[in-house]
């Protein structure tokens, strides 16, 4: 691995220091908080940014924000891009230049309940990454792999992760 002497190996030395005196310290909460606005649309807050979210017309919305699956795909592609960065530092591979595309399919059988056999969720989600750099080609397919198998957003989507809903009833 390079020197710590980046701002990103830096922080990876750091965070590792931090862990390795209490493990306590690997542990990371993140929150989001939703209200229902208008039609199926929603407004998000995310420590101190708002985000707004919403449906195309054919289901349901006024085509006021992105969806909650292009949400996603927008989630899976910057945190590779996050992921692409830390691990090309890490590795002391040069990234001249990265640009990554995702889509997905989605059968909305799923979600509208048509058809109790297909699921409400994407199908397949393709991404496409562009990279350029003056490294060989072989030391590139090595970062991906690596970025792959680091990737937060990725792993959600290709593990499962326990998710516990509570249901409040608040009296009218």
């Amino acid at each position: 691995m390079p020197a710590t002497g980046t701002k990103l190996n830096t922080i990876a030395a750091q965070t590792a220091n931090a862990v390795a005196a209490n493990s306590a310290n690997a542990v990371a909460v993140f929150a989001a908080s939703a209200t229902a606005g208008d039609g199926v649309s929603s407004d998000v807050g995310i420590r101190s940014f708002s985000i707004s979210v919403d449906e195309p017309p054919v289901l349901g919305g006024g085509d006021t924000a992105p969806n909650p699956v292009e949400f996603y795909l927008a989630s899976l592609l910057s945190c590779q891009v996050v992921t692409y960065r830390f691990w090309a530092e890490r590795l002391g591979v040069e990234l001249s230049s990265l640009t990554l595309h995702a889509e997905g399919d989605l059968d909305v059988r799923g979600f509208f309940g048509l058809d109790d056999d297909v699921r409400p969720g994407f199908t397949q989600v393709r991404v496409t990454v562009d990279v350029a750099g003056p490294d060989a080609p072989e030391r590139y397919r090595e970062l991906q792999d690596v970025v792959d198998k680091h990737c937060p957003v990725l792993d959600l989507t290709q593990r499962s992760t326990p998710v516990a809903t509570e249901l409040r009833i608040a009296s009218a």
